[in-house]
């Protein structure tokens, strides 16, 4: 009987029944094994697939518009403290809900340390594929351009994440993680324009 029992448990974790869920509030997320623990989302925020571009936000704002200015920006000039996990401010939150939110300025240089950046083509779109060195996990981050008034620049070629990190000099600005062919790093730009967010998830 004993036998049974554990031929019948071996079945049902070799079937997946038992096997980890990488999910949260219906969004997958990956372990890339960083020392913090943290876990990336596999797609931005209004994508449906890895390599999709998703939606574009201003930073400290929850819903995309139609022109990205000075004049219809929130946060714009506002002495705000960190954003993330604020339903009412954070883009990765309040699309996604559960514990979902933007990555700090801190967590993208984790990302960029203690991972390989490889420029690639992942079903016609351009990006980076992200793979942790120590499990070989990976992520892809397209290069979604941005937005500014009402137009999308740089689609294909550069890539600008929003972190949920205010400029602690100017009000005009937050943290973005940047990249293009070659190179990546972390950034600060006018929080007006539209960016696209990868949400994160801690352990």
């Amino acid at each position: 009987m004993k036998k049974l029992l554990l031929l019948a448990l071996f079945c049902l974790v070799g079937s997946g029944v038992y096997a980890q869920n990488n999910s949260h509030n219906g969004h997958e997320w990956v372990d890339l094994g960083l020392p913090s623990g943290l876990k990336w989302a596999t797609c931005n925020v209004g994508a449906s697939s890895p390599e999709e571009y998703g939606d574009y936000f201003a930073w400290g704002e929850t819903t995309t518009k139609s022109i990205y200015t000075r004049e219809n920006c929130a946060s714009y000039e506002q002495s705000w403290g960190d954003i993330g996990g604020d339903y009412s401010l954070d883009a990765a939150t309040a699309n996604w809900g559960g514990d979902w939110r933007l990555p700090t300025k801190k967590e993208f240089q984790e990302l960029r340390e203690n991972c390989t950046w490889e420029w690639t083509t992942q079903n016609g779109y351009n990006g980076y594929k992200v793979t942790s060195k120590k499990n070989g996990q990976s992520i892809f981050l397209p290069a979604a351009g941005w937005r500014y008034d009402a137009y999308k620049a740089c689609v294909g070629k550069d890539g600008y994440y929003w972190s949920s990190t205010p400029d602690e000099i100017s009000a005009d600005n937050a943290c973005d993680l940047y990249f293009s062919e070659g190179y990546h790093f972390v950034d600060w730009d006018y929080r007006f324009d539209g960016r696209s967010v990868r949400p994160v998830l801690e352990d």
